[in-house]
C-alpha cells in the first residue's frame, strides 16, 4: 500500500463522535471580523497549522516561551496576531506564560499557549489554577523525548498521564491528540469550543512528529467554521454570582473584567460567590464534584473515536497521534494474513472512553497499544478491560516512531488461539 493509498484509507475510517448544539454555539464568524484570516488549501507546517487554527476559533492572545519543538507556534503567532488585532507576548518563562494566558482570558480574550516537555512541566500550577478558576484556554503541547531536557527535537507521547494527573487535586481534563496538521488545525479550533463550553483549559497534545510534519491542509472559510463563546451571565449586576449553577447544570455563566460586574475569583476553596471558604469542607465538595461532574457527565457529548473495522475484530489495536499513522500499514498486512483485526484511534484521549473499551473487552481477545513512551494508556486500556481480553503494549521510548513490523508482530501475538 502506497503512502498515498495509506492516507486516503485513514480519511475513509469512520469518526464515532456526538455533534451537539448549545446555546453558545452559533456561527459566530458572520459577526466577527474575517480581516486576516485564511481560506483555501495550503501545504502547511503542523505547529503554523495549529496557529491558524487557533486565529480562526478566535483567539486573539498568546503568551508562550520558546522551546523546541513548538517554537514555531510562537513563531507564527508572532507573526500573525497582530495583522488580526491580537497580542503576541513572550514571557520570561512558562511560569508566566500561563498566568499571562488566564489573566487574559478574564479580561474576555480566547487565549493559548503552547510549549513542551519541560515547559508544561513548568505549566502545572498554572494549570491547576485555570481548572479550579474555572478558566477557557487552550494549551497546546509538542511533546518531545524526555525525562528532563531529553531530547529537544525528536518525538515523544510521554506526556499524556501528566496530561491528566500533572496538577495536584481532584479534577477532570479535556485533552486531544492530533494525528495530521489537517486534524491538528481542526482539533485547535475544537479545543477552543470546547474550553468555552464547559470553562476548562483544553489540551491539545500533540507530537513532534505531526507538529513538525508538513502537509496539505484545507481551511474552510470563516462562515463555515462554528465558533463557541462563552455564555455571559443574564442577570443584573448586582445579582450575579461567579460560581452559581442552576439545578442541573454544571458550567456557571462567565463575566469578564470591564463588562460592569463586580466578583471575586481565587485558586483557594471558593463558595458560589468566588469568596474563599477554607475553614471545613463544606464548600470543598460540591465545588470539586462539578469541576468533575461538568466533564463526566458530558463525556458523550466530548468523547471523539475514530473507528475501523471494529465488527468482528478479534484484535484491537488502540493508538492515537502519530503512533496512529504508524499502525495502518501493519493492521492492513495483518488482514491480508487472515487475522480479524480493527482499530480505535483516540481523537479524545481524556475523558477517557472506558465504557467503549469495557464493551470491546468483553468480546476480543486482545488490545494492542502502540505508544512513543514505555506504556502509559496501556494501562487505562488494561484498567478497563478488566482482565477480559489481553493488553499488550508495543513501547517506545521516545526518540523515533514504531517499526511498523513491531505492531504487526504484537497484532499476530493477539490473534494467536
Amino acid at each position: 500500500m502506497t503512502e498515498h493509498e495509506g492516507h486516503e484509507k485513514h480519511e475513509e475510517r469512520e469518526t464515532r463522535s456526538t455533534k451537539h448544539e448549545t446555546p453558545n454555539t452559533n456561527r459566530e464568524s458572520r459577526n466577527r471580523s474575517t480581516k486576516g484570516l485564511l481560506s483555501g488549501e495550503f501545504f502547511m507546517l503542523g505547529d503554523v497549522a495549529c496557529a491558524e487554527g487557533a486565529i480562526c476559533a478566535g483567539c486573539r492572545f498568546f503568551a508562550g516561551y520558546p522551546i523546541t519543538p513548538a517554537t514555531e507556534i510562537a513563531q507564527w503567532m508572532s507573526r500573525r496576531l497582530p495583522q488580526v488585532g491580537g497580542v503576541y507576548i513572550q514571557m520570561e518563562d512558562e511560569l508566566g506564560s500561563m498566568n499571562a494566558v488566564l489573566g487574559a482570558s478574564w479580561a474576555g480574550v480566547k487565549a493559548m499557549t503552547a510549549t513542551s516537555g519541560p515547559g508544561f512541566s513548568l505549566m502545572m500550577e498554572n494549570l491547576g489554577l485555570g481548572i479550579m478558576m474555572e478558566t477557557p484556554c487552550v494549551l497546546v503541547n509538542v511533546q518531545r523525548g524526555g525525562p528532563s531536557t531529553g531530547l529537544p527535537t525528536l518525538v515523544g507521547q510521554g506526556d499524556m498521564m501528566q496530561a491528566r494527573w500533572g496538577s495536584h487535586g481532584c479534577y477532570s481534563i479535556i485533552a486531544l491528540a492530533p494525528c495530521s496538521p489537517q486534524e491538528l488545525f481542526n482539533l485547535t479550533i475544537h479545543a477552543f469550543n470546547l474550553s468555552e463550553t464547559y470553562r476548562v483549559p483544553v489540551l491539545v497534545m500533540t507530537d513532534a512528529e505531526v507538529g513538525h510534519m508538513t502537509e496539505k491542509v484545507v481551511i474552510p472559510p470563516p462562515e463555515e467554521i462554528p465558533i463557541v463563546n462563552r455564555r455571559k451571565p443574564t442577570v443584573p449586576p448586582e445579582e450575579y454570582l461567579p460560581y452559581h449553577v442552576e439545578p442541573g447544570e454544571w458550567v456557571p455563566p462567565m463575566a469578564c473584567a470591564g463588562e460592569g460586574y463586580r466578583f471575586h475569583t481565587t485558586g483557594l476553596t471558593h463558595d458560589e460567590r468566588g469568596y474563599p471558604a477554607t475553614s471545613d469542607d463544606k464548600a470543598q465538595w460540591p465545588l470539586v464534584q462539578r469541576l468533575i461532574d461538568k466533564i463526566e457527565k458530558n463525556k458523550d457529548k466530548i468523547i471523539m473515536l475514530e473507528e475501523d473495522g471494529l465488527e468482528d475484530a478479534e484484535v484491537v489495536v488502540v493508538s492515537y497521534g502519530i503512533s496512529a499513522r504508524i499502525a495502518y500499514w501493519p493492521i492492513q498486512m495483518a488482514r491480508e494474513e487472515g487475522i480479524r483485526v480493527g482499530s480505535l484511534r483516540l481523537i479524545t484521549v481524556w475523558p477517557f472512553p472506558e465504557e467503549r473499551i469495557r464493551e470491546l473487552a468483553q468480546r476480543v481477545r486482545a488490545f494492542v497499544v502502540p505508544e512513543i513512551n514505555m506504556g502509559q494508556i496501556a494501562l487505562e486500556v488494561e484498567r478497563y478491560s478488566a482482565g477480559q481480553a489481553r493488553v499488550i503494549p508495543v513501547v517506545h521510548p521516545g526518540g523515533g516512531i514504531h517499526k511498523p513490523e513491531w505492531i504487526l508482530e504484537a497484532i499476530r501475538q493477539g490473534g494467536e488461539r
